[in-house]
Formats: structure tokens, C-alpha cells, sequence
């Protein structure tokens, strides 16, 4: 049997959601960007509920999810902590999103474009070899949307983000598919970036297709060598802007 619900109690739920996320994003920011640490202590439960007009099980939501992310650590009788950085869970998209927000860090950025070396030939090597149809057609769709976006029909950004989105999903690799997420947020940051210091407005499609074509073609070293080449030229960028020797 079916309880009745009324659409009263469904907006309380949904606002309690919106409103614990909402505190989460605020304090995960103020915590990245160093409101609070050593020298300025975290807030109390009590002072939290005041300052955002939460009740304590929202609060006390909020903050469980934010020690998931490495960022507080909280000791009964004790109070909730910062935890440092060292202890932050960088993989967590939220994280890393307010991480790059905060003042610009190119070493930031020059590290996990290393990460995306180590995962993205490895995905367009799979693709090659065991995409299906529907996503190689998702694929070559990314590819005519970045040309699109030459021609000023299409978001440059969105389309480039699409693109490996699609590798990413076609490598069939269900640890590679969780990659999504962060690639999306550091691609929001980086694309910007390494098109300022190639002095171009968007990333080159021609560039993006002798991927698209070599996973289409079911040529794995071929593809996997090419999506390296790719983003190999983004890090050699970021290297150079941030005065780091290139890298083997």
C-alpha cells in the first residue's frame, strides 16, 4: 500500500535537500579557501542552525558530508574540526571544484592533467576496441559539435566536454566511467586556460577528430596514442606557463 503524501511534505523534503546542499557548497568553500583552519576555529552546531536557519538534523546533515570529503573531522564532546589538506579527498568533484575556484593554482591544474594522462589514452584505446555503435555515433556527434563551435554555432566548451565525456563512457570501463565528473570540473577550468596560452578562442576539432577517427576505425594504439598526443600538448602548456620543466 501506497502512503499518501501530500505535495507539502514533498516541498519539505526537496527544501531540505536544497537547503543541506546549500550549506555544504558554502562552508566546503569557506573551508578550501581558508575562512576557517588553524587561526579561526569552525563553527558550533548551535551557531551554524542560527547563522543558516537550519535545524540540527539538516546541520548535522551537512556536516556528515563534508567530513565524507576529508574536509572536517568531528570528535564527540570534542567539536568538528578542519581537517588539512593533506587529508582532503581530491577525487570528489566538489572539492576539486572549490579548490580551483579559490586563487588560481596552475600546479593544481598541471596535476591532474597528469591523471588524465594516465586515464584518457587508456579509455580511447578501449573505445577503439569495444565501443558500441551508439557510442561511437556519440563520439563522432561531440566532434560535429566542436566544429560547429568553429563555426560559432555550437559552446566550444560544452562541445569539448562532450567529447571526452563520450570516450570516457565508450571505454565500457566501469572505474573510467566514475572519471566523468572530475574530468567535467577540471575541464571547465583547464580548456580556458591552455586556449589562452595557445592564443586561440577554442580547442581545435581537426585536433579532437584523429581521436574520433581512430576509435572509429577500431584502431586502439592508434586511438590511444592520439588522445595522449592531445592532451600531452595541454600539460606541455600548462608546464610551460607555470616555468616547470616538460615532463617525459
Amino acid at each position: 500500500m501506497v502512503a499518501n503524501i501530500s505535495p507539502d511534505e514533498f516541498r519539505t523534503v526537496d527544501d531540505g535537500r536544497n537547503i543541506t546542499a546549500s550549506i555544504v557548497n558554502d562552508l566546503g568553500r569557506a573551508i578550501v579557501t581558508q575562512t576557517y583552519g588553524a587561526d579561526h576555529p569552525f563553527p558550533t552546531e548551535a551557531e551554524l542552525c542560527l547563522r543558516y536557519g537550519a535545524s540540527r538534523p539538516v546541520l548535522r546533515e551537512a556536516v556528515k558530508m563534508l567530513t565524507a570529503k576529508g574536509l572536517l573531522l568531528a570528535r564527540k564532546r570534542a567539536g568538528t574540526f578542519v581537517q588539512p589538506e593533506n587529508n582532503w579527498n581530491l577525487l570528489d568533484p566538489d572539492v576539486l571544484r572549490w579548490m580551483l575556484e579559490r586563487d588560481f593554482s596552475i600546479d593544481l591544474l598541471i596535476d591532474f592533467t597528469e591523471i588524465r594522462m594516465s586515464i584518457e589514452p587508456r579509455a580511447a584505446t578501449l573505445a577503439a576496441h569495444g565501443a558500441s555503435g551508439p557510442q561511437r555515433r556519440a563520439i563522432m556527434a561531440a566532434i560535429e559539435q566542436m566544429f560547429a563551435a568553429d563555426r560559432g554555432e555550437a559552446d566550444a566548451l560544452e562541445a569539448d566536454i562532450g567529447f571526452h565525456i563520450a570516450v570516457l563512457e565508450a571505454s565500457n570501463n566501469r572505474f573510467m566511467r566514475q572519471f566523468t565528473d572530475l574530468v567535467v570540473t577540471t575541464l571547465r577550468f583547464s580548456i580556458r586556460r591552455t586556449n589562452e596560452y595557445k592564443g586561440v578562442p577554442r580547442a581545435s576539432a581537426k585536433e579532437h577528430k584523429r581521436v574520433a577517427d581512430a576509435i572509429v576505425a577500431g584502431e586502439p594504439a592508434l586511438a590511444g596514442a592520439r588522445m595522449r598526443e592531445l592532451i600531452g600538448g595541454a600539460l606541455e602548456l600548462l608546464l610551460v606557463a607555470g616555468n616547470h620543466p616538460l615532463r617525459p
